[in-house]
């Protein structure tokens, strides 16, 4: 409540007012002796409580010193002017569904509140039964106190709903899981953060204490640097992170990071941390195992294991009761020992707004039933389990694992914290004793500079053995791709039955009865007549008017030969028009005509007459063209509004504070003219108003993506819509529209003169620095303007430009960027916008070594829809593609040839049963077909420095040819050494020093034996051996 200009969203009041009304109704949990609810709320030393966690879920903040009244009929809510001006939006006197009129009432502080209390309380009784309230809260606040005391002054009744509470803020709605699913990704990014620096700590033998790390871990949740995007939310601690090692371990919330050292050298770490984002908290504890026994390692298996299996059992209608039994029975089955000394209070509970739900935990005395919805935290932990390595009796370990999960009606859970690695090999640190090599010793005197001997710490995943980022990669690919033909599969199964409802053609039949058809002298005369009015064209056949709608006439001619005029009119028949659809004949099996020809004199029959016969072909020729120039005009614009939708009506806020850019142009050009303008954000939308008074509205709940782009190293800095339906704007509808600012000059004149009184370049570059930095923050103190007026409901996501890479995505090469949801080019117009939530899968074509250039479709999961290309993006920009698709959960594939995916998508939707019968989307997949191939191929190549030594000696003549052809060659040997030095991971330092050794050593020999050779080589003319010259070899 720090901002004046900060309302409350009616629409998000109103959906969760609806839901607390139909809670009350449904009379659970003693809430039908319940006519009054009574929520006062003020300042406590607990930051949990019912009474918050209301505001937080019903007004979607925190209001201090506020009392409300919830009755059937009625609400009242007292506060200062400033929190009754919070409230302005809901104030009236109708009902909304089940939720009554809403009224506010001023504090009178010279009274202490003494008659608005007695003014609440006259209204409790009136409503008669009990009142509502959380009983045990405690504030320290007068203003709760004299609500207190009015009510035991009026020998009030007051009854506990805090179950009632519980239960309805225990299952989540759509909103809600967003919001922690956001909570669960910083919370996450975290620990990524926080592993990071165990292994620093650890490999540099560093003296940290639990304190300071508990400290530095907080920090992580508003990091940039850690959370990128996520860094806007500014989320904070759910709890000061607890970090234990050394022996001391508690299971308890409340435990405090000692100021002891981290123990980094044997036993285990426990890092418990969690994030606060938006009032909805998530949370994990991760323990990292150093230098652990084969016993340490089974246990953390056994626990890990229990975990899972507590989540597998988290279904609705399950009691939490048999949840924690589960969890138990599968412990004592993988290690009885561990359930001795398992914390067996609960293993887990249930969370949201309030961290801990002590009425909903997994535990061995709570009845309550799983919901879909709710979310849990599942924490597993034991203690005291032996660590014998490194003679560390005395000090045992212990081990706990945690994590947040939403329970889902159908299939498995989903575990909100998984991108924090919970496996036992991202979490194990061991020490790796380098041996030292006699004979590489011998070879160079350059080992002893690698510090051999010194201990290096590695997870366990970096080893020599290790797993590279490659194939992790990969193998989380392979599970991408089987989980991706299953939901497909499933998806399309859904829509089966379903039929495509094709919207019903205008029709085309001219009268639909004889009272219509016209009676005109022209018709009497047997003339051709031209009706504009039912767009029809009357002509003579065999003397009977035959009427013919102007769609069915394909085109006519009028030619002069003699003294006859002729007019030919062809006639649209099925199959006279490829490509286009025939539903407009409704029995195309029928016979048609094509064509007909009149012909008229132009000479005048009587010298009476006004005008030759002729004339009436020409008027009909004139008439047709015009009436189909104007039919075909209306049918465009009838299909430009095909798919367009009519938006609501703009509340425009009264508040002169309002958020508000100005000097903006917008795209595309719905204005005629190239005019500035201002963007105003109001209740529920955008107005942009111009200097000329037209106006665009674009209101937030039509609003898919908004992106925010700042100027920097861009001539523009804009605020893009992208739509979720098409508007009408003037006659053409539209899906995007942005508003801009250009920054520079695009263009430059270079015949322009200079005075040589004009600023200098250094001046003009300090002015367009200065002037990026102000607009930069000016359109960012828009955008969080516009995030508080709508209570974080409406977000600007902003391209990240260290991910962008080049590509043509229509006409011409642009630099597409990622952003959190899509990857986008604003900068040119058409944009470029593609929802990655929409994308199935991504297959690059044209993947190939001797191409400089590769193409990457996007399919989609709606399989009706045209699949998406861009083309020619740089081989270079591949494997960073792949890195970023990886962490979009994103399944891709690669192949050498271009696909027809018309062909493709038709034959997936013709038929999908088939598809997947035989393997679905893996016929892109040719990396596991060709897996053992690299093998051998790989091997046949691995660099072997004993075959170099056998060659650096051989005869004077092969150093002849090998001199002569270095020129030619050259480029070639550097883009494969490239090539080598790219893709050779697994090797550590010292394997790759041992072979700069040995090449070394090749080297030496070489100049040895041929050395002299060369010289005398270099003296006499080149051999034809040699090949040709050196001009010529360019």
């Amino acid at each position: 409540m720090g901002d004046k200009r900060v309302i409350l969203n009616k629409d998000h009041f109103f959906q969760r007012a609806e839901r607390l009304y139909e809670h009350w109704e449904s009379g659970e949990e003693g809430l039908d002796s319940v006519k009054s609810l009574a929520v006062v709320y003020g300042d406590s030393d607990n930051p949990y409580t019912k009474s918050s966690a209301l505001h937080s879920w019903l007004f979607g903040h925190e209001i201090n010193d506020t009392a409300l009244l919830l009755l059937k009929d009625h609400i009242y809510i007292l506060g200062s002017n400033r929190k009754v001006d919070f409230f302005g939006s809901v104030i009236g006197d109708q009902f909304h569904g089940r939720v009554p009129p809403v009224s506010t009432m001023l504090r009178d502080k010279t009274d202490k509140d003494a008659a608005n209390f007695v003014k609440l309380i006259d209204h409790i009784k009136q409503a008669g039964g009990e009142l509502g309230a959380f009983v045990k809260e405690k504030f320290n606040s007068d203003f709760v106190n004299a609500w207190n005391d009015a009510l035991k002054a009026e020998d009030i009744n007051k009854v506990d709903v805090t179950l009632a509470f519980t239960h309805m803020f225990s299952v989540k709605d759509d909103k809600e899981v967003e919001l922690m699913r956001k909570s669960a990704q910083v919370t996450s990014a975290s620990w990524t953060a926080a592993r990071g620096r165990y292994v620093e700590i650890i490999d540099q033998e560093k003296r940290v204490r639990h304190s300071v790390l508990s400290s530095e871990f907080a920090g992580y949740m508003k990091d940039s640097k850690v959370q990128q995007s996520m860094a806007k939310y500014g989320a904070e601690t759910c709890y000061e992170p607890i970090v234990m090692s050394g022996g001391n371990y508690s299971f308890k919330w409340n435990h405090e990071s000692s100021e002891a050292h981290l123990h980094s050298q044997f036993g285990t770490i426990i890092t418990s941390f969690g994030a606060r984002l938006s009032d909805y908290c998530t949370n994990l504890t991760r323990t990292m195992l150093i230098f652990p026994s084969t016993e340490l390692e089974a246990a953390y298996e056994a626990i890990l294991s229990a975990e899972l299996a507590v989540i597998a059992a988290l279904k609705p209608g399950v009691k939490l009761s048999d949840v924690y039994k589960i969890g138990v029975d599968t412990l004592t089955e993988k290690n009885p020992k561990l359930t001795e000394t398992l914390n067996k209070k609960e293993l887990g509970f249930a969370t949201g707004i309030e961290f801990r739900e002590s009425r909903l935990s997994i535990s061995a005395k709570c009845e309550e039933t799983v919901k879909a919805g709710m979310v849990f935290i599942v924490y597993i932990g034991a203690d005291n389990i032996p660590n014998k390595n490194k003679g560390e009796k005395g000090k045992p370990a212990a081990i706990a694992i945690s994590d947040t999960i939403l329970v889902k009606a159908e299939g498995e859970n989903e575990i909100l914290t998984e991108k924090a690695k919970s496996r036992l090999k991202s979490n194990v640190i061991k020490f790796k004793e380098e041996q030292e090599n006699r004979e590489a010793e011998k070879e160079s005197d350059q080992k002893k500079m690698l510090g051999r001997g010194q201990r290096s710490v590695v997870l366990n995943d970096q080893t020599r053995n290790k797993t590279t980022n490659e194939e992790l990669r990969k193998e989380r690919q392979k599970e991408l791709g089987k989980q991706l033909n299953i939901d497909a599969k499933a998806r399309l199964s859904k829509q089966d039955g379903g039929t495509d409802e094709k919207k019903v053609k205008k029709s085309n039949v001219s009268y639909k009865n004889e009272e219509r058809f016209p009676q005109d002298a022209d018709i009497q005369k047997m003339l051709i007549f031209v009706d504009r009015k039912y767009d029809s064209v009357i002509v003579p056949i065999f003397g009977i008017p035959v009427p013919f709608h102007i769609s069915m006439i394909k085109n006519c001619s009028q030619s002069v030969e003699g003294d006859f005029t002729y007019l030919r009119i062809n006639f649209a028949t099925p199959g006279s028009q490829v490509g286009k659809d025939n539903g407009q004949f409704p029995h195309p099996l029928a016979h048609f005509m094509k064509e007909l020809t009149f012909r008229a004199s132009n000479i005048k029959e009587h010298h009476s007459d006004a005008s030759p016969p002729s004339s009436n072909l020409s008027t009909a020729f004139r008439l047709i063209k015009e009436m189909q120039k104007r039919f075909r005009t209306e049918e465009a614009e009838e299909r430009e509004k095909d798919g367009a939708v009519k938006q609501d009506k703009l509340i425009l806020s009264q508040n002169k504070l309002n958020p508000k850019l100005k000097d903006l142009l917008i795209r595309p050009n719905i204005i005629q003219k190239r005019i500035t303008g201002s963007l105003e954000a109001h209740t529920n939308g955008f107005r942009y108003t111009s200097l000329r008074g037209d106006r665009i509205d674009v209101l937030y709940n039509n609003i898919k993506h908004a992106f925010f782009q700042p100027c920097d190293n861009e001539m523009i800095i804009l605020l893009h819509f992208h739509l979720k339906n098409p508007v009408m704007w003037g006659k053409k509808k539209y899906k995007d529209v942005q508003f801009y600012t250009e920054v520079g000059e695009i263009t430059t004149d270079l015949g322009k003169y200079h005075h040589m009184q004009d600023r200098d370049d250094m001046q003009s570059e300090q002015q367009e620095r200065e002037m990026r930095r102000r607009l930069n923050t000016a359109f960012n103190s828009f955008c969080e303007k516009v995030s508080r007026l709508t209570n974080d409901q409406f977000e600007f996501d902003s391209p990240f430009s260290g991910l962008g890479f080049f590509g043509v995505p229509y006409r011409s090469a642009t630099t597409l960027k990622p952003t959190a949801s899509c990857l986008v080019n604003l900068t040119e117009w058409p944009p470029f916008i593609v929802t990655l939530s929409e994308v199935e899968l991504v297959h690059f074509e044209r993947v190939s070594l001797q191409l400089k250039n590769f193409d990457m479709v996007f399919i989609f999961k709606d399989y009706k829809m045209k699949t998406q290309m861009v083309a020619q993006i740089p081989m270079s920009s591949i494997d960073k593609i792949k890195e970023w698709l990886h962490t979009c959960d994103i399944w891709y594939s690669e192949g050498i040839q271009s696909l027809n995916w018309a062909k493709v998508m038709k034959t997936i939707t013709d038929d999908p049963d088939d598809f997947f019968e035989n393997g679905g989307w893996s016929f892109l997949d040719l990396e596991s077909d060709n897996e053992d191939a690299n093998e051998d191929s790989d091997e046949s190549d691995a660099y072997d420095p004993e075959e170099e030594d056998v060659s650096g000696g051989g005869s004077s003549s092969e150093s002849d040819e090998d001199e002569s052809e270095g020129e030619e060659t050259e480029s070639d040997d550097d883009e494969e050494g490239s090539l080598d030095s790219d893709e050779s991971e697994g090797k550590d330092w010292s394997d790759l020093e041992e072979e700069a050794a040995k090449a070394d050593k090749r080297r030496e020999v070489e100049d040895l034996h041929g050395g002299h050779d060369r010289d005398r080589d270099r003296k006499r003319p080149h051999s034809s051996k040699a090949g040709p010259s050196h001009k010529r070899r360019k």
